[in-house]
């Protein structure tokens, strides 16, 4: 069963997604919050598997609240629900350990394949936002961190932009999920990263995919 709590400043929404998520099989709603500090009590309390969580609330906005989970090492998948189109916000977002990132405007069944993604540790992030994130992510020339990658870990961070998880990376490339595992722990540790999310980035960042296949799950 995977627990979601739902965390919007609008009772309408939270009650429209308590309601459409209820009819999931496999989903229950553990719990709502009105404004960030109610969002963040519940998830200590709950501990939820999955957060959907507005970044527009009052006391703490939802970056304060990604910020506080990651400080006080709370693990629930974060998936950002927003009526937000800035930019800033969505990279600081990501950057702060949300896991997917899509807009109030999207459909249920996107909404709905979103949370069991993320109770996964799947990203997903529409192709607008892929394309908003790849614009505000590029940098000026440099030395090419990529350098210090081997190839087998060249192949599994361009899995890894490409929304694979390890199950499918290590299908592709004929070993074990430990195997990948180990790759991944290297390459996070290899370019300074926190995550697989931020790997992803990463790789869509230095063009390692094709934007139409980045973050394809």
């Amino acid at each position: 069963m995977i627990r979601v709590l739902v965390a919007d400043d609008h009772k309408v929404v939270r009650q429209g997604l308590r309601f459409l998520l209820s009819q999931e099989p496999g989903i229950e709603v553990a719990g709502e919050a009105a404004d960030g500090a109610a969002a963040l009590d519940a998830i200590r309390r709950l501990r939820p598997d999955v957060v959907l969580l507005d970044l527009l609330m009052p006391r703490l906005d939802g970056i304060a609240v990604l910020t506080a989970m990651h400080d006080e090492q709370l693990t629930a998948a974060v998936l950002v629900l927003t009526s937000s189109q800035d930019d800033e916000h969505l990279v600081q977002a990501i950057r702060a350990g949300a896991l997917s990132y899509l807009p109030k405007t999207a459909g249920v069944d996107q909404v709905v394949a979103s949370v069991r993604a993320a109770a996964r540790g799947e990203s997903v992030l529409e192709p607008a936002a892929t394309a908003r994130l790849l614009r505000e992510l590029r940098r000026g020339p440099g030395a090419d961190p990529l350098a210090q990658l081997t190839p087998r870990e060249l192949e599994v961070l361009r899995s890894l932009a490409q929304g694979r998880s390890n199950r499918e990376i290590a299908r592709a490339l004929s070993v074990t999920e430990e195997t990948i595992k180990s790759h991944v722990s290297s390459i996070l540790a290899k370019l300074g990263l926190s995550d697989r999310t931020q790997a992803a980035i990463f790789g869509l960042q230095h063009r390692l995919v094709p934007l139409d296949q980045a973050l394809d799950s």
